[in-house]
């Protein structure tokens, strides 16, 4: 496999997350029958006219280009990515084109952020694992350059600043981890592994420099049993992940084996699922991810970053990504990170 620069993985995890998200918004909070009465057979769904994508794709842009202004300004750390990451969140909220139905916590937390004199800890919602969280994150395993720490802090912090729940925190990390490995051509039969490995390693490192005090909102006794917590309802999640795509068909549900992903380790699983069960198809494994029970359009916009990563930005149709809603913006985004 070539490495993140030859085979553009920025701009085809981008895509992917995009192509991905728009296939599943006409389907999010439908079940299966009632997806394959209004699309046929999944294996042939195609893509909405126009191309319309949700806050999954608008906020991975803000997390973006909040990273970008944050290393313009110099190297990447917890002060200089909060500024910009605040900045970009509150204009989600504010924008007019905030109409794709978010998510109650995002929509909470980012009221907060808007006061500038409030600590960002005490508007982040701590009892909140969604899958807000890590929908997002992408960017953060594509940007090149970071150290382990940067990436696993800068994954946690842009998680934390809507969703305090460690389990969020933890998703976002593993979600970013996995699309820097993929991107950098490991090996997707190992991943799973890797993933667990990294969870044990990182099971009660708290990123204090990046989440301050965030731990004492949440009522556990320290910052390691804080993130503990999170770390190992991940564990949960990937041993269950390892059994399905040992054993469960593509024709399935994939919510049925890991969860229908409206909280954040599920839509990791779930969306890492539909991409491990078509490694080699792309268009396949986002449309698995958008027929499904759960949240369709995370899902999918998951699988296809996966994939993306992976395969790059040949993996994608010409005639799907040129009219992908936002394309100018992701296309400039996975450039940078390319070149």
């Amino acid at each position: 496999m070539n490495d993140l620069v030859d085979k553009q993985a920025a701009t085809g995890a981008l895509t992917g997350l995009a192509l991905g998200d728009a296939l599943g918004f006409p389907t999010e909070f439908n079940d299966v029958p009632s997806i394959l009465a209004k699309c046929g057979p999944w294996r042939q769904m195609r893509l909405p006219e126009p191309a319309f994508v949700t806050d999954d794709t608008q906020m991975t842009l803000a997390v973006g280009h909040a990273l970008r202004t944050a290393m313009d300004r110099g190297v990447l750390s917890p002060r200089g990515l909060e500024g910009p990451l605040r900045e970009e969140f509150v204009k989600w909220y504010r924008s007019p084109d905030n109409n794709r139905s978010p998510g109650n916590t995002c929509l909470r937390a980012c009221d907060l952020l808007e006061d500038d004199g409030r600590p960002w800890q005490r508007a982040s919602q701590v009892h909140s694992k969604g899958c807000g969280a890590n929908m997002r994150v992408v960017p953060v395993g594509l940007v090149p350059g970071l150290s382990d720490e940067q990436r696993a802090g800068a994954a946690q912090l842009q998680a934390a600043l809507t969703h305090g729940h460690p389990t969020a925190l933890a998703a976002s990390d593993l979600t970013a981890h996995a699309v820097r490995l993929l991107a950098q051509g490991g090996d997707p039969t190992g991943l799973v592994g890797l993933l667990r490995s990294y969870a044990i390693d990182n099971r009660s490192r708290y990123h204090e420099p990046w989440l301050g005090d965030l731990w004492s909102r949440a009522g556990d006794a320290s910052p390691q049993a804080y993130i503990a917590r999170g770390w190992d309802e991940c564990l949960e999640i990937l041993a269950r992940l390892g059994d399905a795509v040992r054993t469960v068909s593509p024709e399935t549900d994939p919510c049925l084996a890991t969860g229908a992903g409206w909280i954040a380790e599920e839509a990791l699983a779930t969306g890492l699922l539909c991409f491990l069960q078509c490694v080699d198809e792309p268009v396949t494994a986002i449309r698995r991810a958008a027929c499904t029970s759960g949240d369709s359009d995370s899902l999918a916009a998951l699988a296809g970053a996966f994939a993306g990563a992976w395969l790059g930005a040949d993996a994608w149709p010409t005639e799907w990504a040129d009219r992908v809603e936002y394309r100018s913006d992701l296309l400039t985004l996975g450039a940078l990170w390319d070149a």
